[in-house]
């Protein structure tokens, strides 16, 4: 099998692809060349798998060190200051990662942020919610700043407020004390050490999980040549559709089809869409490995209320949000669920026959 790409633009002489192949193999440079070359491999067509058989990256940290990599970019683009950018080297591309749902002048914010403090993947992943949800807010408490450590301290400080549990309690103002960055923020925080009522706030609901169980509710989807009777002309001139992994997913003449098992849920829906997602990008983490997901959303439901999830338009893409008053930003639609593939453990197994020892 060729495994040179053809008719691509982007493509690269074979000998350039094996030396580029060879310098991950054997891990040369730091993690952000990493990302770039795995980057000019992609867009020269060679697949994930091919570079993952030929130098021991896998999918997931392919894609790890191409968007972090990219966001150390706009660092360099900002002219942010050198021993920034070397302490991200250090490495760090996933701390980087985690800014990858932000905008340029955000991811800046974030990495100053991140270095000033010293943050880990979950540190990182704190001001990235932090920065996402408050900073779309018209007003701040008066005693926080348009700051992304105050935007932090606030999100620590109101989820402190409602916490009943001391041990808890204790652990977000230690969280929002480290991050405040106005005085104002810190005397808020602090005057929760010895003011001990619990304020209820709406906690944001449960994300609509599904996940893919039986083989009967992930049906195959064959062409349909016609009616009775046939010749042979017209079954020869249907095209075969090919499925996509791993929601069975088909491409055609004019779109593309995923077959959805008819739950209440979907069922419910009146102008049902769908779009695939990395399960990272959701607004709440999920159990297990990173993942394609589904996402269903209701084109006709465009209503606010405060039990669902909706689908806006933030920076020209799509997101998943849940909002404790009415947005300001356009409702696509409510969020109707989010699917998982179905775990297969053994694929080939599938479509074998059943054999016994004698």
């Amino acid at each position: 099998m060729n495994s040179t790409p053809q008719d691509n633009k982007d493509a690269i002489p074979e000998a350039e692809a094996q030396e580029l192949m060879r310098s991950l193999l054997h891990k040369e440079g730091s993690w952000v060349e990493w990302g770039y070359t795995c980057h000019k491999l992609q867009k020269a067509g060679y697949s994930t798998q091919k570079i993952f058989e030929d130098t021991g990256f896998q999918n997931s940290q392919q894609n790890m060190v191409i968007v972090a990599s990219q966001v150390y970019d706009n660092l360099v683009q900002d002219g942010v200051a050198p021993e920034i950018l070397e302490y991200f080297k250090g490495p760090r591309s996933d701390v980087l990662h985690e800014f990858r749902l932000l905008n340029q002048n955000q991811r800046v914010e974030a990495a100053i942020l991140a270095y000033n403090k010293r943050l880990n993947i979950d540190g990182a992943h704190l001001v990235t919610k932090a920065m996402r949800d408050v900073s779309r807010m018209s007003q701040l408490p008066e005693s926080f700043v348009n700051h992304p450590g105050d935007w932090v301290a606030y999100l620590s400080w109101k989820r402190a407020k409602s916490q009943k549990d001391l041990q808890q309690r204790s652990r977000l103002i230690a969280q929002g004390l480290k991050f405040a960055h106005s005085d104002s923020a810190r005397e808020a925080i602090e005057k929760l050490l010895s003011d001990f009522s619990v304020v209820n706030t709406v906690s944001e609901p449960l994300l609509p999980i599904y996940r893919l169980e039986t083989e009967d509710e992930l049906p195959r989807i064959v062409p349909l040549a016609g009616t009775y009777p046939l010749g042979s002309e017209e079954t020869e001139a249907v095209v075969q559709v090919e499925n996509q992994q791993p929601f069975g997913n088909i491409k055609a003449v004019d779109g593309s089809y995923v077959p959805v098992p008819g739950w209440q849920v979907v069922l419910k829906a009146q102008d049902p869409i769908t779009y695939l997602c990395s399960s990272d990008r959701l607004p709440k983490s999920l159990s297990g490995k990173v993942e394609e997901v589904l996402i269903m959303l209701d084109r006709a439901n465009t209503t606010w209320n405060i039990n669902s999830y909706f689908v806006v338009e933030i920076d020209g893409k799509l997101e998943i949000q849940w909002f404790e008053s009415e947005p300001a930003e356009k409702i696509v639609g409510q969020l109707v669920l989010i699917l998982r593939p179905k775990k297969i453990l053994d694929e080939g197994n599938l479509t074998e026959p059943w054999q016994m020892d004698d």
